[in-house]
């Protein structure tokens, strides 16, 4: 037993039962051992939290902050990050509401915010966008796994026109969480862009 094999069945108990299942006796039950025998590969509660957010970590990609403007750079991060979280909405609300510790996730931080900085941010306002962009992320992991529709369109009141006409089934392919997803991410960034007071900035070492 591994302390990265017992974070990968921590991983799978809280998408399977919900962040609140996640005790060290549950992962204990599940992973066929006693609780104290876990404490000899992981330090506690806080350490397994963050040896489970480095797995989901090892997925994100920012080799992009390398080759792209901070702009661009930030929408692939942004996928990549939506695509790492999908998967696992069930952790969103323990990995977002927990102190960030784990060395990897701060590598992370500090590849993007250094290509902000060299994009024109100030310090400081690189951890906004960062929060910014996360916030969207992980709200549409969430949104994927909600109903596919707003609102069905027979159960809105004919008085409503507008509501109606944006539930037709012809705009169905504009109704998707991915849809918004990229809508919102493009809107975002554009936003930040504009904020920014600056053209995006050249790709590294194309200057």
């Amino acid at each position: 037993m591994t302390s990265r094999q017992i974070a990968v069945a921590a991983l799978d108990l809280a998408e399977t039962h919900g962040s609140d299942a996640l005790t060290m006796r549950s992962l204990a039950t599940r992973l066929n051992r006693r609780p104290s025998s876990l404490y000899n590969h992981i330090g506690g509660r806080d350490d397994l939290i963050e040896r489970m957010r480095a797995l989901i970590v090892e997925e994100i990609d920012t080799s992009s902050f390398a080759t792209e403007s901070w702009d661009v750079a930030l929408i692939s991060w942004a996928h990549s990050y939506l695509a790492a979280f999908a998967t696992r909405p069930n952790c969103i609300r323990l990995l977002a509401t927990t102190p960030v510790t784990d060395p990897s996730t701060l590598r992370m931080y500090e590849i993007v915010v250094t290509a902000l900085g060299h994009g024109g941010w100030p310090n400081g306002e690189g951890i906004a966008v960062v929060r910014t962009v996360e916030a969207h992320v992980l709200g549409s992991a969430l949104d994927l796994i909600a109903p596919s529709n707003l609102a069905a369109l027979a159960i809105v009141p004919v008085e409503l026109e507008n509501l109606r006409r944006n539930l037709d089934p012809a705009h169905a392919a504009h109704a998707s969480a991915r849809f918004a997803f990229d809508l919102g991410i493009t809107a975002l960034v554009d936003g930040l862009r504009s904020r920014s007071g600056t053209r995006a900035a050249a790709a590294p070492g194309t200057q």
